[in-house]
């Protein structure tokens, strides 16, 4: 099969860790007759400085067109230490997001068994731990009303969800949950907030159509304790923009490092790719920074493509490195610690 992939790299630690996900999907698509074409384009702190603008339309094309996008990461020391800065990469983000149409952000949570003792949490608590976050992504208070009044002493962040909007990110995870455990769990604040309370009634209303679900309804707050008290008593889990940005970076601790969790973006024509970790501005440059989440949001591209056996040969290869040892510094505890660029190769070098 012949692709053509958007690459949009990014900032900080982007371009080093989407340069390994780039030679490990290379080696695979060697090995199983697949032809990529990788299309680069600018967004973040690197498309302001260039071009003034974090998504600009050029970018937007490339991604319009191609059949996926993997991405890396953005933002800059520059901009996030400046509240007062006119344009801001994160504002490519949500841009981008819109632009897509990706509204359902997949963020799942997994642990690996040669790094369980690794985790923060006991591994008691985390053994069996494979879940799955559905995070709405263009609407919530992101993407509200927002302004100062009173001379500036007063600010104000709307939320507004559309019934529409709740309805086609919880199909997603009904039908997620079929293909899992059958279990789904929708996250809201609904003893307090009127667009929790649409989410509520939305999803029960679903529920008639997938009647082998088993759907619960948790508050926020209740989730996030559970989810380092038992989270491998989670599957499926739906949730809004907001909630699902702040319980998403919870759970992907779990696994032992932020450097190990993919993500997906979904939407109605193309799909986006990413590690969940940030652009690490401090690493820039030093050759540490883990590429593994980054080659695994690849696998999670090639499994989207419905090329399952290429996802798993990367997988597998990611689950070598690990139990050989092959790891950068945030997993080495105190032992040999390998660069960037070698995890890359010696993942490349095992497809």
């Amino acid at each position: 099969m012949k692709f053509n992939i958007a690459l949009l790299a990014g900032d900080g630690i982007g371009p080093e860790v989407i340069d390994q996900a780039v030679k490990v999907s290379d080696a695979v698509a060697k090995k199983f007759g697949h032809e990529i074409t990788w299309k680069p384009a600018l967004t973040g702190a690197a498309a302001i400085d260039a071009v003034g603008e974090p998504y600009p339309d050029s970018t937007h094309e490339v991604c319009k067109n191609a059949d996926a996008v993997l991405f890396g990461a953005i933002g800059h020391p520059k901009y996030d230490n400046d509240p007062s800065a006119p344009v801001r990469p994160e504002q490519g983000l949500l841009k981008m997001r819109k632009a897509l149409g990706l509204f359902a952000n997949v963020r799942p949570t997994f642990t690996f068994p040669s790094l369980l003792d690794k985790s923060p949490l006991k591994r008691e608590r985390i053994e069996g731990t494979d879940l799955v976050f559905l995070r709405e992504l263009t609407g919530g208070i992101y993407f509200g009303e927002k302004g100062r009044k009173d001379n500036g002493d007063t600010a104000f962040d709307n939320c507004v969800y559309t019934r529409a909007e709740v309805q086609r990110l919880a199909k997603k995870g009904f039908e997620l949950a079929m293909t899992r455990s059958k279990k789904l769990c929708c996250v809201d604040k609904a003893n307090v907030l009127e667009t929790s309370r649409l989410w509520r009634e939305t999803v029960q209303a679903m529920e008639k159509d997938y009647p082998e679900v088993e759907v619960s309804y948790e508050f926020v707050d209740a989730v996030a304790m559970r989810l380092v008290q038992w989270p491998n008593s989670y599957d499926v889990l739906i949730t809004e923009n907001l909630f699902g940005d702040i319980l998403t970076d919870e759970a992907s601790v779990i696994s032992g490092s932020m450097g190990l969790m993919p993500s997906a973006s979904m939407g109605a024509e193309v799909s986006l790719f990413e590690p969940i970790h940030g652009s690490y501005p401090q690493a820039t440059g030093l050759n540490i920074a883990n590429p593994m989440a980054t080659v695994l949001s690849a696998a999670m591209m090639f499994e989207n493509f419905g090329l399952m056996e290429e996802g798993k040969a990367m997988r597998d290869a990611v689950n070598k490195a690990l139990e050989a040892g092959v790891v950068t510094e945030d997993l080495a505890n105190g032992g040999k610690a390998y660069g960037t660029k070698e995890v890359g190769d010696w993942l490349a070098a095992n497809i």
